[in-house]
């Protein structure tokens, strides 16, 4: 997995290449822990991810609880299949996808 941040003031984008699973996640939680503190607006573009595992669900689960607490999430350029998982997990009703 690629990943790739954008700061624009309170505002972080990071954008996903590849596939969020099991060997992935731990670099994304870590990526999210070391860069969320003064961030209000955290936005995840999917448009180059292949595949998302329930640990990548989970990840972005835990993101949005925090950011839940101190701003919004959403999610941008989610390809068929990812929407797909969202979709039958339920995803789809808890994440902002836009």
């Amino acid at each position: 997995m690629n990943l790739i941040k954008t700061r624009n003031g309170s505002e972080l984008t990071i954008s996903l290449d590849g596939r969020l699973d099991t060997t992935t996640a731990p670099e994304l939680d870590q990526v999210l822990k070391e860069s969320l503190d003064e961030i209000t607006s955290l936005i995840f573009d999917l448009e180059k991810l292949v595949y998302i595992s329930s640990a990548g669900l989970r990840s972005l689960l835990v993101s949005q609880k925090t950011m839940n607490k101190k701003g919004s999430m959403k999610i941008r350029n989610a390809n068929p299949s990812i929407m797909e998982v969202f979709t039958v997990t339920g995803f789809s009703d808890i994440l902002t996808i836009e």
